[in-house]
């Protein structure tokens, strides 16, 4: 399958602004074309990267835009000592993206699918804001990397990995992305950090995160992989725990794809969940 051209686009953030591609519209008698879908990367991912699950969906009639998270791909500048942003910011930056979507006459429901931090983005971002144009959510390898919910040895190895990385990032000011996640602001490494001491999102603008995620009622579609390295099932499924009161579909996939690789399959069963999921949206 072809990669779809896109338009490049941005979203001013202040001292920001986010980089945006949107993808050509469906034909009107696609299946799904009455949904609309903004995809969310993971820490350090450039949105051209998942270029082949945007087509697929888009294949499958799906209107598509990929948003870059704050200092990656298309999105400037990139983290400086400068930079203070962290994940209040980035939730922020969801809601920016969707108020510039361009005017909808159909009033087509939005469905966020968000990968690894972009997908907690997402969630904090209906935390924090409510679903308000939001239809659904699909969480694609998300999951908070809680130390205690590793097994076997991989326990022993996430406290001190993800606590170095804190210490280099809090020593240096910025992380500089040496072999994981990309250049990134000392204040998103510190609450990735956290997250993975606690198993709890942290406290932004004196909001219990945690709280807040409780009462996020929009659907969500929650799929972990067995080959996951980063994002095993049981992260995905502490995550998950924390939504209350939201209707969750909770899936786990065998197969060879790992917590990258299935953002570069040319379709594949993820794709086509995403959009099984979407026609619930716009019925």
């Amino acid at each position: 399958m072809p990669s779809t051209p896109y338009e490049q686009t941005w979203v001013d953030r202040g001292t920001d602004r986010i980089g945006v591609q949107r993808y050509a519209e469906p034909e009107p008698d696609r299946p799904v074309a009455g949904v609309r879908v903004v995809i969310w990367p993971a820490m350090g991912v450039p949105a051209r990267f998942y270029r082949p699950f945007a087509t697929a969906l888009r294949e499958a009639g799906l209107s598509v835009a990929i948003a870059d998270l704050r200092g990656t791909g298309a999105s400037t500048p990139r983290a400086t000592l400068r930079s203070r942003y962290g994940y209040g910011e980035l939730a922020e930056d969801v809601g920016a993206v969707l108020a510039a979507l361009p005017p909808d006459r159909r009033r087509r429901p939005v469905l966020l699918v968000g990968h690894s931090l972009g997908g907690q983005a997402c969630l904090l971002h209906l935390a924090r804001a409510g679903d308000h144009g939001v239809a659904g959510l699909a969480l694609v390898a998300v999951g908070l990397p809680y130390w205690r919910v590793y097994r076997g040895r991989r326990r022993l190895v996430v406290l001190p990995f993800t606590q170095a990385i804190h210490a280099t990032a809090a020593v240096l000011r910025v992380w500089p992305g040496w072999g994981f996640g990309g250049r990134q602001a000392h204040g998103v490494i510190r609450d990735w950090s956290f997250t993975a001491r606690t198993g709890r999102f942290p406290t932004v603008g004196g909001v219990d995160l945690d709280a807040a995620v409780a009462a996020v009622r929009t659907p969500v579609l929650a799929v972990s992989l067995e080959r996951d390295q980063y994002t095993p099932a049981p992260t995905v499924d502490h995550l998950v725990g924390k939504l209350a009161a939201a209707p969750v579909q909770r899936e786990h996939y065998d197969g060879e794809a790992d917590h990258f690789s299935w953002a570069r399959a040319t379709g594949g069963p993820i794709a086509d969940r995403v959009a099984q999921f979407a026609t619930t949206l716009a019925e």
